[in-house]
């Protein structure tokens, strides 16, 4: 019986002991899961903090490449398609410039919050918001160059009217002096003729007793209009013709065309009317 009792005893011993060898490896394996947990969160935790800061970097490299473009575009802004450029290219900046922004912002808030040692990520936000602040002040002094430019192209643009404008008046101008000498030369070498039996000249008072346009009182709408620069030949389509009004022998010549009927060759115009700027002539 006390062999018995001693091996009872024994045993309950043992069995004490691995149920506390059980108990100690739970207790390790759930510190080790806890800790694991730690490490995951932490990782969750700096791969968000550094995707992060991926994106400002990315941001401020295509703010600078679209700065580039704007800087290109503006060696002759006057290209409609290059003010175009211009004008998307700094709207994209803008945007870029306030998502670098708010993403800065949210850096430093979850730096805030982190359980990390993060003095160098920290430093490494604030060297991001100073190539920000001074991309910033680049791009104030971009706008600014921009808007000098277009104030100036405005003001070209506005002189440029204005010289269009005195051209198109000077032209008119020249135009209306043109159009006036035009018409002073062709009264200057007017002149006028008309043919006629004896009697049709009688009627419009042309010859009145013997004499050739004796007064002003004769129809000067039965007269032809010529110039006398360039009509030098004057038909009278008759086999008789006799000139009754006053011009210089040796200015013209009364010669026959094929069919006998008369014509009027004048070789000197000038002479020819400048003792009148009528020329009368009767036929049969």
């Amino acid at each position: 019986m006390k062999k018995f009792g001693f091996v009872t005893v024994v045993t309950l011993l043992l069995a004490s002991c691995g149920q506390g060898q059980q108990m100690s490896e739970s207790a390790m394996q759930e510190e080790r899961d806890s800790l694991q947990r730690i490490i995951n969160e932490k990782d969750v935790e700096l791969n968000d903090i550094m995707s992060t800061f991926d994106e400002v970097q990315e941001g401020i490299r295509r703010i600078n490449e679209a700065e580039g473009r704007v800087t290109i575009a503006d060696a002759s802004p006057e290209s409609a398609s290059n003010k175009e450029v211009i004008r998307e290219n700094m709207k994209f900046i803008r945007e870029a410039m306030q998502q670098n922004r708010d993403m800065i912002a949210q850096l430093k808030e979850k730096l805030r919050k982190s359980t990390f040692n993060a003095d160098k990520l920290k430093k490494t936000v604030e060297n991001l918001q100073a190539q920000i602040d001074a991309q910033n002040t680049h791009i104030q002094e971009l706008e600014a160059t921009l808007a000098e430019k277009d104030a100036q192209l405005a003001a070209q643009g506005e002189q440029i009217n204005a010289l269009n404008e005195n051209v198109n008046t000077l032209t008119e101008e020249n135009k209306q002096k043109t159009a006036t000498v035009a018409t002073q030369e062709k009264q200057l070498n007017a002149a006028w003729f008309v043919f006629g039996t004896k009697n049709e000249l009688k009627e419009q008072k042309i010859l009145q007793n013997g004499d050739v346009l004796r007064d002003g009182d004769f129809n000067k709408d039965y007269f032809t209009q010529i110039d006398i620069r360039y009509d030098k030949l004057i038909k009278f389509y008759s086999k008789s013709a006799t000139i009754l009004s006053s011009h210089p022998s040796g200015t013209y010549q009364m010669v026959k065309d094929s069919k006998g009927l008369y014509e009027l060759h004048i070789t000197d115009p000038t002479k020819f009317w400048s003792t009148s700027k009528y020329l009368v002539v009767q036929v049969k």
